[in-house]
């Protein structure tokens, strides 16, 4: 079977492990802090915070920003629903709002019609590793007063104008995933440049705990969101494979797109010169007169893996439930949910693997 993806890990992060657990420092310890001072290096911030997983990075950046009940928070439509139900946890209500159909992020130009007195924050979704317009939700954020959450999950590596995704907005969320291209099993990490989110962030993910005046205190109503030390040697050696990660992958991308290029019926993602997309997937969209859930069927047949690439959150069951907003305003996402399929892409794979999928997707395809 052809995987979407496949983690890569080895003898090197085995040894990792076993030295955590020789040590008897299970939790919070050295290598916490190694995986901390790498993404805030790499990425470019002044602090990061590793928790549980991406979903804990994004509850707990909401809440130290302070966003609650009566609140709102913009977010795009086209995502994975944990982007959105972080927002429904704190009691906010998220804003939803349409995509660019070439960059599968939100539709910047749909921003401003969306803020009211209530809205509080902006959450770009770096879609399958590409970037969102960050130049436009900056001016629009400066213009409201309104702070930007990253949604990076898929974006470790990510650039937008030459700077790392998650070093442009207040926070950064990223995850460590297995379907991510450097993976703790689970696991996350925030940055910011902030000093007052910073340990906010730390305070809320140990049990509400910090040191006041030397002594433990119990100083908020906080979470267990750690990221165990076992969990953070095999990121550790992870992360020392990050770029060459990035590298196989955006060269397998370019071969699919090339081998897309001229097939009817299909379309590639765009490239964005400003962009340095890490492709944490290849999604594809299919004409409406295919029906993506056969192919996907058919593809399995011919052992490839391939799936949805991401939800169109509104027309969910809970969100359609509760908002009851109309389709119309969610043409792209919809398109995108319908019609979108994530093909393999992994280090794993080479071209001829490629090639192999292309070609029985084009068979899939012209029998109809």
């Amino acid at each position: 079977m052809i995987k979407i993806t496949t983690p890569v890990l080895g003898e090197e992060e085995l040894k990792e492990v076993k030295k955590v657990l020789d040590s008897g420092y299970l939790v919070q310890n050295k290598y916490v802090k190694l995986i901390e001072e790498f993404i805030s290096k790499y990425v470019g911030t002044k602090h990061a915070v590793a928790v549980s997983s991406g979903t804990a990075a994004l509850h707990l950046s909401l809440l130290s920003l302070g966003i609650k009940e009566g609140d709102e928070v913009i977010v795009p439509d086209f995502t994975f629903p944990a982007t959105v139900n972080v927002v429904e946890m704190v009691g906010a209500k998220p804003i939803l709002v349409d995509i660019d159909p070439e960059t599968f992020c939100i539709n910047t130009e749909e921003i401003e019609s969306k803020i009211t007195n209530k809205t509080k924050a902006i959450m770009p979704v770096h879609e399958f590793g590409n970037s969102a317009n960050m130049d436009e939700i900056i001016k629009v954020s400066k213009k409201y007063n309104l702070k930007i959450i990253e949604d990076a999950a898929c974006a470790l590596g990510t650039e937008y104008k030459k700077k790392k995704i998650g070093s442009i907005g207040d926070i950064g969320c990223f995850s460590f995933h297995p379907r991510k291209s450097v993976t703790t099993g689970e696991g996350g990490i925030i940055t910011t440049n902030d000093p007052e989110i910073y340990e906010k962030l730390q305070i809320l993910r140990n049990h509400g705990i910090s040191k006041v005046e030397g002594k433990v205190d119990f100083v908020l109503p906080g979470y267990n969101y750690r990221l165990t030390d076992i969990q953070a040697a095999i990121g550790v050696v992870q992360l020392k494979k990050l770029e060459e990660i990035i590298d196989k992958k955006i060269n397998l991308a370019e071969i699919y797109n090339r081998e897309l290029k001229n097939i009817d019926k299909i379309r590639a993602p765009k490239y964005q010169e400003e962009v340095r997309h890490t492709y944490q997937t290849y999604h594809v969209i299919l004409s409406e007169s295919i029906n993506r859930d056969e192919v996907i069927k058919e593809l399995k047949k011919n052992e490839i893996e391939s799936n949805y690439g991401a939800y169109a959150i509104h027309a969910l069951k809970y969100y359609r439930e509760k908002y009851k907003l109309d389709d119309s305003e969610f043409k792209n996402s919809l398109k995108a949910y319908n019609q979108g399929l994530a093909l393999p892409l992994s280090y794993e794979l080479d071209e001829k693997d490629v090639i192999f999928v292309v070609k029985k997707l084009k068979e899939i395809i012209q029998k109809g």
